[in-house]
C-alpha cells in the first residue's frame, strides 16, 4: 500500500494505507447472494473526518494532490482485479491513469493501477450472476493489502490477465503515455482449454511521474509505432 520514491509524500502514504484498513474494515466478510449485488460506496460510505478518514493523495482532473479518504482507488483496483479472475459481471467502472508511480523493480503487472472510485460520483460495482454465494474477504497486513473471493462451489472455469504491445511514448503534446492492451482469458478448469479472449481495457494512460524514471527499453517515439 506504501509507495516511496522521489516527489512521493509519506505522510499521504502513511494516510493512505489508514483509510484503506479502515474501509476494509467494512467490506471483510461480506456475502452477496445469486442476484445481488456489490457497490463500494454502499459498504464504505462518505469519506469524511467524521467517519473516521484521512487526506491521502488523489487524481483530480488529471493532478496528483491531497485529498480526503485518498487512497481507496488502490483499495478499488484489488478489488476490479479480484471481481476480474471471477464469473460475477462488473456493472460499474472506471478508469484514471494506469501510470501513477514508476513499476517496482521495473516489473510490470497489468492493471497494477487504473480503477477510478469518487465517493456518490464514481462508483465499483459487481452482481453475482451465478448459483453460488459469495464472500469478499479484504483485509491488510504490516502495509500489505489482501483480498479475496470465497465460493460454495468450485467455478468451472479460471481467468488469467493478460497484456500485449506495453510501452511508453512521447506525443506531440509533451505529455508521455502508457500504451497497452489488457486481456482477460476464460480457462475451462478441468481441460486447460482456452475458451474467450476478451479486450478489457485498450489503454492510453498519462504517465504522472517524473518521465526520466521510464525505462528507455520500453520508450518509443511517434516514428517508433
Amino acid at each position: 500500500m506504501i509507495k516511496r520514491g522521489p516527489g512521493i509524500d509519506p505522510r499521504l502514504q502513511q494516510n493512505k494505507a489508514d483509510n484503506i484498513r479502515l474501509a476494509c474494515s467494512r467490506i471483510d466478510g461480506l456475502i452477496v447472494r445469486p442476484g445481488e449485488s456489490f457497490s463500494f460506496w454502499r459498504l464504505v460510505g462518505k469519506t469524511s473526518k467524521r467517519n473516521g478518514f484521512s487526506e491521502g493523495r488523489v487524481l483530480v482532473n488529471g493532478k496528483l494532490t491531497s485529498g480526503l479518504g485518498g487512497g481507496l482507488c488502490n483499495l478499488a483496483n484489488t478489488l476490479h482485479i479480484l471481481f476480474m479472475h471471477t464469473p460475477m459481471t462488473i456493472t460499474e467502472l472506471h478508469h484514471h491513469s494506469d501510470a501513477l508511480a514508476p513499476d517496482p523493480d521495473g516489473i510490470r503487472k497489468p492493471y497494477s493501477a487504473g480503477t477510478s472510485v469518487n465517493y456518490n460520483y464514481l462508483d465499483l460495482r459487481f452482481r453475482n450472476d451465478t448459483d453460488t454465494a459469495v464472500q469478499i474477504c479484504a483485509r491488510c497486513e504490516g502495509d500489505t493489502l489482501i483480498a479475496e473471493l470465497r465460493s460454495d462451489k468450485i467455478f468451472p472455469v479460471t481467468y488469467r490477465i493478460t497484456e500485449e504491445d506495453h510501452h511508453f511514448r512521447k506525443e506531440g503534446n509533451g505529455r508521455y503515455y502508457r500504451i497497452s492492451k489488457i486481456y482477460r482469458e476464460t480457462i475451462d478448469r478441468s481441460t486447460g482449454k482456452l475458451l474467450k479472449r476478451e479486450l478489457k481495457w485498450d489503454n492510453r494512460s498519462r504517465v504522472m511521474f517524473d518521465p526520466k524514471l521510464i525505462p528507455s527499453a520500453q520508450l518509443r517515439t511517434p516514428t517508433d509505432i
